[in-house]
């Protein structure tokens, strides 16, 4: 297919009106896991028998997948379209497949579905979705722009991902009461622990984040010291929460969860060794455990609760 110039394919920019699949690609369903899972952690945190309540919590998996996350996708293409161009030319936006403004109508149509769907789930699912979706404008669109800095990005992304959705799922289960403080505080705690997770993400980026002047933790601080600060703020946030269990009488969870960070501790050590060739390796193994310790640490904040 021919092109004029650097812009669209002749015939895509004929196109007024995106097709299903370009709208589905924006969207980027495999970014979704990550806050479905922290639902489903928040909503067995809440210790409520799921009998009765599967439509509740579909819906809730929905608003944290589709709808919080997917908007949340949106806003970022629609805002980085100019740099797409350059970098990524053949994503939705800047390759003329998603025309005019139809990205930004994505984003703003996204966002009032997840406000719609989160009211009829209850007055805190409605209030952890309205501070989800100011973070994920916050984070791509100016002024703030938040991607812009490791250091606010990494948090609004992490708290977004993690402990919104964990308290959105915890807060369904309760119908639309708020969750426990000690629910809260597990939520908070991995939370935190997704910064380093979210810094070693950004290594995929970091020459193309260097040459645009983005601010990521491993532009700023250089590969090896942005890697041991993401180790310390995972193996951190993770020995607290093994403390907590702990305090709060749930011993063999605590114990499991240790042995996950142990052997996270290991590989750890060895992602130290090459940062930028290993980073995208620990996300695939590393992480794995990371988040099967929040599905260890939500049964045992469910077996308090039930």
């Amino acid at each position: 297919m021919a092109r004029t110039g650097s812009g669209p394919p002749a015939a895509l920019a004929l196109e007024t009106v995106p097709r299903p699949g370009v709208v589905l690609e924006l969207l980027k369903p495999i970014t979704w896991f990550p806050p479905m899972w922290a639902f489903a952690c928040g909503a067995v945190s809440a210790g409520a028998d799921f009998e009765g309540r599967w439509p509740l919590v579909l819906a809730g998996v929905v608003l944290a997948g589709p709808l919080l996350c997917g908007t949340s996708q949106a806003v970022n293409d629609w805002f980085d379209r100019h740099v797409d161009a350059i970098n990524e030319p053949d994503r939705p936006i800047p390759s003329g497949r998603m025309p005019g403004r139809w990205g930004l109508g994505v984003a703003v149509a996204g966002s009032v579905l997840a406000m719609l769907v989160a009211l009829a789930l209850g007055r805190w699912v409605a209030w952890a979705s309205l501070l989800g979706l100011a973070l994920a404008w916050a984070y791509s669109a100016p002024p703030l722009r938040l991607k812009q800095n490791g250091w606010w990005g990494n948090a609004a992304v992490g708290f977004s991902y993690e402990g919104l959705a964990w308290v959105t799922g915890a807060a369904v289960m309760a119908q639309g009461a708020m969750p426990e403080p000690r629910i809260l505080g597990i939520a908070v705690l991995y939370s935190l622990g997704a910064h380093g997770i979210m810094t070693l993400n950004d290594f995929k980026s970091l020459e193309g984040d260097r040459s645009a002047g983005v601010g990521s933790l491993p532009v700023r601080l250089g590969p090896e010291r942005a890697a041991r600060l993401a180790c310390l703020t995972m193996a951190g946030a993770q020995a607290l929460v093994v403390a907590l269990l702990w305090v709060w009488g749930h011993p063999l969870h605590a114990t499991a969860v240790a042995a996950l960070v142990t052997v996270q501790a290991g590989l750890m050590a060895r992602l130290l060794g090459d940062p930028r060739r290993l980073a995208p390796w620990y996300n695939a193994t590393g992480v794995s455990l990371y988040v099967l310790g929040m599905l260890v640490s939500a049964f045992a904040l469910g077996s308090a609760s039930g």
